[in-house]
C-alpha cells in the first residue's frame, strides 16, 4: 500500500512539473512579444509617441468637460523658466513641440483647448497667408481659460526629463501632473549624444 501511495505522489509531482513546463514558454513568449513590439517603435522623430505617453499619465484622472477650456504653453528649462533662444542644441525645440503635441493629445481625449496665438484676422504676405502669430499686438486677450497646461524640461546626460502639470487658472492649484523621460536618441540617430554645460556633444558610435 505504501508503494502505491509513493507512486501516486511521484505521479502528481511529475504532472505538476509538466504543467509548469508547458506554461512557462507561453509566458516567456508574451513577455518577449512585448519587448519586440516596443523595439519596433523607431526612436528618431518619434517625439509624438513619448508625448502621447506623457498625456496618458497627465489626463488619466481627469474627465473631459465641454465647459472647461485649456491653454497649453511652451515647456521651459527648469533652471531659467524661460525659453533660451541662444541655446544651441535641438532639445530646446522640445519645449515648443510639447506644447503643440499636447494640444493634439488633449483634443484626442475630448478636451477643448484655446489657441491664444490665433490673430483676429487672416494675415497675407507675398508668399503665404496665416492666422497664427507671436506678435502680441496682433493677438486678442486670452478669454475664458480655466486651466493652463505647462511644464519644465530638465536636461540629463542621456536626454531630458519632462514634468507636465495642469494648473487651475484662478487658484493656481495643480490638479494633475506627469513625468516622462525623453531620450536623446529622439533627436540624433546612430550617434552617441551627451550634454555638458548646457551644450550638446555628438560622436559617431
Amino acid at each position: 500500500m505504501a508503494h502505491f501511495y509513493l507512486k501516486a505522489f511521484m505521479l502528481s509531482i511529475l504532472m505538476a512539473m509538466a504543467a509548469c513546463s508547458s506554461t512557462e514558454p507561453e509566458q516567456y513568449t508574451v513577455a518577449q512579444q512585448t519587448v519586440e513590439d516596443f523595439s519596433q517603435v523607431p526612436a528618431l522623430g518619434n517625439v509624438e509617441y513619448h508625448t502621447s505617453q506623457l498625456a496618458d499619465e497627465l489626463f488619466s484622472r481627469i474627465r473631459p468637460d465641454r465647459d472647461f477650456r485649456f491653454a497649453v504653453v511652451s515647456f521651459v528649462p527648469v533652471g531659467s523658466l524661460k525659453h533660451a533662444s541662444d541655446h544651441q542644441h535641438s532639445m530646446m525645440l522640445l519645449g515648443h513641440q510639447l506644447s503643440e503635441g499636447l494640444v493634439t493629445e488633449a483634443s484626442r481625449r475630448g478636451f477643448i483647448t484655446q489657441d491664444y496665438k490665433v490673430t483676429n484676422d487672416i494675415l497675407i504676405t507675398n508668399n503665404s497667408e496665416y492666422v497664427m502669430s507671436r506678435d502680441v499686438n496682433r493677438l486678442a486677450p486670452l478669454q475664458n481659460v480655466d486651466f493652463y497646461i505647462a511644464g519644465t524640461i530638465t536636461e540629463q546626460q542621456e536626454g531630458a526629463i519632462v514634468n507636465a502639470r495642469i494648473i487651475h487658472v484662478e487658484s493656481k492649484d495643480v490638479v494633475a501632473s506627469a513625468t516622462k523621460f525623453f531620450p536623446a536618441e529622439l533627436f540624433w540617430e546612430r550617434e552617441s549624444v551627451t550634454t555638458r554645460g548646457g551644450m550638446l556633444y555628438r560622436t559617431d558610435s
